[in-house]
């Protein structure tokens, strides 16, 4: 059985040693996969490519390397954790990184993907908080700070968005409908998959036949979507294995 491999929102972090073991179990079946995507967050916080990485992680990233030299394409897209991951730890560890929206196609089928953060556009203040951190002369002064100061920015940022997460209501934190559709239209694609908001779901569009497949993260278990024999699977997979939570296939958008 060949298959195409997504996941995001692992936040792989060295107080969570049970995420590298998810991750290892879906390295293995990755073994045999056409490809494997990541869509952001793989990394809980990373301040650029001369942070150290964690002995706890280091296992993780030497499974990744191993995958993608044994031949199995690595995709790495940003997320709104990890988006300063550059090319130097890319190409230590294997990965391709691709933009923030690609378009892919898996038999014949457009396929948009994206971390999911900028479809949530009900957010304002988030949305001016992530326009501000992705510009380039804002990350160029970020760099040039020293290491343990980025590391302190980061610990202080993290904790004011578990606050201000907490107060906000969940629908603004949601992709927004109108904000998918027109993405979908400017990338010429009917399905989307993403993460970012945690809410893992296969969700019908209107007009039919079109999909938003949504990843969740790794907290309690691996969330996980495959494409395989022309459907997409939404899976858990846990310590008592693995559970399709829902599928779907991918048709073609009638004109």
């Amino acid at each position: 059985m060949s298959e195409t491999l997504f996941i995001a929102d692992l936040h792989l972090r060295p107080e969570a040693p049970t995420l590298v073991t998810r991750l290892h179990t879906v390295l293995e079946r990755a073994q045999k996969a056409r490809a494997l995507y990541i869509l952001g967050d793989l990394l809980d916080y990373w301040v650029g490519d001369d942070q150290p990485l964690h002995d706890s992680l280091r296992p993780a990233f030497e499974a990744l390397k191993t995958l993608a030299d044994s031949g199995v394409p690595l995709y790495l897209q940003h997320g709104n954790r990890d988006f300063l991951l550059g090319e130097k730890i890319a190409a230590r560890f294997g990965f391709t990184l691709i933009p923030e929206y690609q378009r892919i196609e898996l038999d014949g089928h457009p396929i948009l993907l994206c971390h999911g953060d900028s479809l949530c556009t009900d957010d304002a203040a988030y949305q001016a908080m992530r326009a501000q951190f992705r510009h380039p002369a804002f990350q160029a002064e970020f760099l040039a700070k020293l290491l343990p100061e980025r590391l302190a920015i980061a610990t202080a940022l993290r904790e004011r968005s578990r606050q201000e997460s907490s107060l906000k209501a969940q629908d603004i934190m949601d992709v927004n409908s109108d904000a998918v559709r027109a993405t979908l239209d400017a990338q010429g694609c009917h399905h989307l998959i993403h993460g970012h908001t945690h809410r893992p779901a296969l969700h019908r569009l209107t007009p039919p036949h079109a999909l938003r497949a949504v990843l969740g993260d790794w907290e309690d278990a691996a969330s996980l979507i495959s494409h395989r024999e022309g459907q997409l699977h939404l899976e858990r997979i846990d310590e008592s294995g693995t559970h399709i939570i829902d599928q779907a296939p991918l048709a073609h958008q009638p004109t």
